[in-house]
């Protein structure tokens, strides 16, 4: 062993640093193997440079020794050959002891700091409330973390929660403080804590911090659990039973007693009781409606649990390695929650899954209906989508009449909006089928039973479910399609008969012919954006669906006073029994309507030309103007053009609207892909096999018959 050369005592504070041969001294004494290593070098620099008074002075200096503790160079092997070689962090903290173990004037320094740095700092909001959700409800908190995302925040140096972020300001550092090792920095507190008992004083503050977390974790957790909203989808117990409550007292006893075993081992009991109730809560959500609000205290509430586990872990450590083991465990926990707790895009990622699951059900069991087996049903569907057909017919005709009027914006896009709304729930109503309804609502019915599993015997009766699909759309466009353009025809002939004028002038039936071609007009752009409104509809009508079965709409009109005295008890029943079945339709009904009226005005609000292209408008729009142009100009190339059109339209509608609605729905039941890839090779083969049976159904419909769960009605 090299003997030692002589040190400064207390190496004086010097705004030029220490000199040349005093560096070189220092190293040769903890570097003898390699004494021009840049970490034993910088390591004297930052020794000698500790500031004496002053937090943000000495916040600083824990700054820079972090950042040298990072760097890359190792620092192994500077006195021994045989020293096992260790990661660069972890052979500088080897480095960084073996310093204090020989310079107490330096560990002296650094004991000064590291308590006058505890002294200053608080660690409360650090360990209660970095990484937990701070608002009462989803859209409070995400109102919160946009306002921090665009906005300044204000230094708090005396809150350890800003130490940490300021340490490690990019979310992969939690890692790199994951790879550090526990028993070496159980070494560097052992030297540079306040050796004074019962425990160093930094440790004891760090202690209390932990302590009073614990209590206030405790009491916003019960506050929360005891909410009205949870307690109604709760076990049916007494208040004063609830685990919850009981949280509170645990955690008085775990302060009061310090922190012993047998109260720790009570907590963690109240905290599994307590987890219970939350799951069963969760269930009640899957069975009855969603609110987004619900589930982000719920999470919050479960994130609670997991803090107050990992700091009663921390306090129910033996001193050393074990209980920094569990330190280093909650300050990564921290820091990684704190950094992913700042992504607005993650809170809705995380709270409205459920939500968006349980619209996609909704909307799937509301697609169950559109899809045929056998003969009869097939037919059934041409002949509701004819009915469709002529309902849309006549909503043309009150659209050409709106335009024809001298209204504000407003009032035109109103009763536009209106016009389509109600042409489109007369048709729920009444029973019809409108084709371009079907495709976002029949995807989330593929997924919901895809998502079941696709293997086996089951991925053979999933292949059949693709050809009813396909086959039951074709019926509805031939129902619609059929019908639209003769009733269009005979409303404009009636017209003209009646009044000896046409029903659109030449100028406007030209215009329309030219705005729906399909290369020299926005028809395709704007069939695409269509497909995009008709997935947003059954978005909506799913969400209202949801709503209505959370607030308990349907029982509280059944039970309504006045309804019961109108209606009588059965009528009340009666029309609650309707609003929960047919909520979804109306509610995807009417935003249809609005969304296709109002995307032109909003458009032109933002100067952007955007318009619509509904299929089974478009051709009842083209029928119309060749009721006026005549049947000379219906065979000319403009108009056999918008007629291609009007064809491309129509698949854009089923194409977008399928896709979106079909990569939704897997999404939000996390249907994996090697789930879905086998299912899309095996449809394909089918194709291949029968294209026959993607066009027409089977004649004996016996084989044709999927054995599929449907999703739970509401």
């Amino acid at each position: 062993m090299t003997v030692p050369l002589p040190v400064p005592a207390q190496p004086p504070v010097r705004s030029t640093g220490p000199s040349a041969r005093e560096v070189d001294a220092f190293c040769v004494q903890y570097a003898p193997r390699s004494p021009g290593n840049p970490a034993v070098r910088d390591l004297y620099r930052l020794l000698c440079d500790v500031p004496e008074g002053g937090l943000e002075a000495r916040l600083e200096w824990v700054e820079r020794w972090t950042l040298w503790l990072r760097e890359r160079i190792p620092a192994h092997a500077l006195v021994d050959a045989a020293e096992p070689e260790l990661p660069a962090a972890d052979s500088r903290l080897q480095l960084m002891v073996r310093v204090m173990e020989g310079e107490p004037a330096m560990r002296t320094a650094i004991t000064r700091l590291v308590s006058a740095v505890c002294d200053g700092s608080r660690g409360l909001k650090l360990f209660a409330q970095v990484g937990l959700p701070a608002g009462q409800g989803f859209f409070a908190e995400a109102s919160d973390r946009l306002a921090r995302a665009l906005l300044p925040a204000a230094p708090e140096p005396g809150k350890l929660s800003e130490l940490l972020l300021r340490l490690f300001p990019v979310p992969g550092d939690a890692d790199w403080l994951a790879g550090l090792s526990p028993a070496l920095l159980a070494k560097l507190a052992a030297l540079v804590g306040d050796a004074r008992p019962p425990e160093p004083v930094p440790a004891a503050r760090v202690r209390a911090d932990l302590m009073d977390a614990l209590l206030l974790l405790a009491v916003q957790t019960a506050a929360l659990g005891t909410a009205e909203d949870v307690r109604d989808r709760s076990p049916e117990t007494a208040l004063r039973a609830s685990p919850f409550l009981r949280l509170r007292l645990v955690c008085d006893a775990v302060l009061a007693r310090d922190a012993a075993a047998d109260t720790l081992k009570d907590l963690s009991t109240c905290v599994a009781d307590c987890r219970q109730v939350v799951g069963s809560v969760s269930r009640h959500l899957e069975e009855a409606g969603v609110s987004v609000d619900l589930v982000y205290r719920l999470e919050r509430i479960r994130r609670s649990l997991e803090r107050m586990e990992a700091v009663a872990r921390v306090l129910g450590a033996p001193r050393g390695e074990p209980r920094w083991r569990e330190a280093m465990a909650l300050l990564v926990d921290l820091l990684r929650r704190a950094h992913a707790d700042r992504s607005v895009r993650e809170l809705a990622k995380r709270n409205v899954r459920m939500l968006a699951r349980k619209i996609i059900e909704r909307a799937g069991h509301s697609g169950e209906h559109y899809i045929t087996s056998t003969r009869t049903e097939f037919h059934a569907m041409v002949h509701s989508a004819a009915g469709g057909g002529l309902v849309t017919a006549v909503a043309v005709a009150l659209k050409f009449v709106l335009s024809g009027l001298a209204l504000a914006p407003f009032f035109l896009a109103l009763g536009t909006g209106l016009n389509y709304a109600l042409a489109f729930v007369l048709i729920q109503l009444l029973g019809f089928t409108l084709a371009t309804k079907q495709p976002s609502v029949t995807a989330a019915t593929l997924a919901g039973a895809v998502g079941e599993g696709a293997r086996g015997e089951r991925l053979a009766s999933l292949v059949e479910l693709i050809p009813r699909i396909t086959r039951s759309q074709l019926a509805a466009f031939a129902g619609n399609l059929g019908v639209v353009a003769p009733a269009a025809l005979a409303l404009a002939l009636a017209f003209q008969w009646a009044t000896g004028h046409t029903f659109l002038t030449p100028a406007k039936a030209q215009a329309t012919v030219a705005s729906l071609h399909p290369w020299k007009s926005g028809t395709l752009a704007f069939a695409a954006l269509t497909g995009v409104l008709l997935w947003l509809s059954s978005v909506a009508g799913g969400w209202l669906e949801n709503f209505v079965v959370y607030r308990r709409l349907p029982e509280a009109l059944a039970h309504h006073r006045v309804l019961r005295r109108l209606l009588g008890d059965a009528g009340a029943s009666r029309l609650a029994a309707w609003l929960q079945h047919a909520a979804s339709g109306l509610g995807g009904n009417v935003t249809l309507g609005f969304l296709l009226a109002l995307t032109p005005v909003v458009g032109r609000f933002f100067g952007l030309e955007l318009d619509v292209r509904h299929v089974t408008f478009v051709l009842g729009s083209l029928a119309f103007s060749g009721a006026t142009l005549g049947a000379q100009a219906v065979l000319q190339p403009e108009f056999l053009a918008a007629l291609a059109g009007a064809a491309l339209a129509g698949a854009l509608n089923f194409t977008v609207s399928f896709s979106l609605a079909l990569g939704v729905a897997m999404r939000a039941r996390d249907v994996p892909t090697r789930e879905a890839l086998p299912f899309l090779r095996a449809v394909l083969l089918h194709l291949v096999k029968a294209p026959r049976s993607f066009l027409l159904p089977p004649r004996d419909t016996a084989s044709d018959v999927l054995r599929v769960s449907a999703p739970p009605a509401p």
